[in-house]
């Protein structure tokens, strides 16, 4: 059966993670989350004490970090590894959230995960969610989807994602933590956040995860 390339664009905290997981599993394709390899990278930077302002130190730090995805049967999620090791759980954490825009604006740290999101999509049958994964990464996906939710409806489901991990956390601080972020993702000069021309806008504010899997079932139908 055909194969193709399915994109997630949008904002952060809109359900991006949570429809392609659902996409992938329901299609048989590999569910690749973007967002994760720049976080892992955040994370090898804070570790280490990597001055990402220092070009030089960010090209030298890059040759030392090695991304992968583990599929984990009992969670039966694709989870993050750094230099083999599972951090999935740590790059979550609001240090990580808080620096991962800043080091995502970096044209050397994009250039090194963009090379290894193709790479993972040459053969296709994937569904990849991030900022510019319709943009940049796969400018000729075949479907592309740009997920947006007004702000409160996000900044509730990010504070319930982070409250199990940190109970100090307050909305006010996602709130914004969200903000920073989207500014940033939308200003930065290199690949900024932006809906592609030909990409299908579908704000899920008011939506189940059963309703917005089946739109994006349909859209995936009418390309195949």
């Amino acid at each position: 059966m055909k194969k193709i390339i399915v994109t997630i664009d949008g904002w952060s905290s809109c359900g991006k993670s949570t429809i392609a997981k659902q996409l992938a599993k329901s299609l048989g394709y590999v569910y690749i989350d973007s967002g994760a390899m720049y976080r892992a990278i955040t994370l090898y930077f804070l570790r280490n004490h990597i001055d990402w302002t220092d070009p030089a130190a960010v090209e030298e730090a890059l040759h030392h970090i090695n991304l992968h995805f583990v599929y984990n049967t009992k969670s039966m999620n694709s989870e993050m590894y750094l230099n083999e090791e599972n951090v999935e759980y740590m790059i979550r954490d609001m240090v990580v959230a808080e620096k991962v825009s800043e080091v995502a604006t970096i044209a050397m740290v994009r250039t090194f995960a963009v090379a290894q999101q193709q790479k993972m999509g040459a053969e296709k049958g994937i569904v990849m969610d991030g900022r510019d994964i319709g943009t940049t990464v796969f400018p000729d996906a075949a479907l592309k989807i740009f997920m947006t939710a007004d702000i409160m409806t996000r900044v509730e489901r990010r504070f319930k994602e982070m409250y199990e991990k940190n109970p100090n956390i307050t909305l006010d601080e996602v709130k914004s933590n969200l903000e920073m972020r989207d500014y940033i993702d939308s200003n930065r000069e290199v690949s900024p956040l932006r809906m592609a021309e030909d990409a299908i806008l579908l704000d899920n504010t008011k939506l189940t995860m059963e309703e917005q899997l089946d739109i994006a079932l349909k859209l995936v139908a009418k390309k195949l």
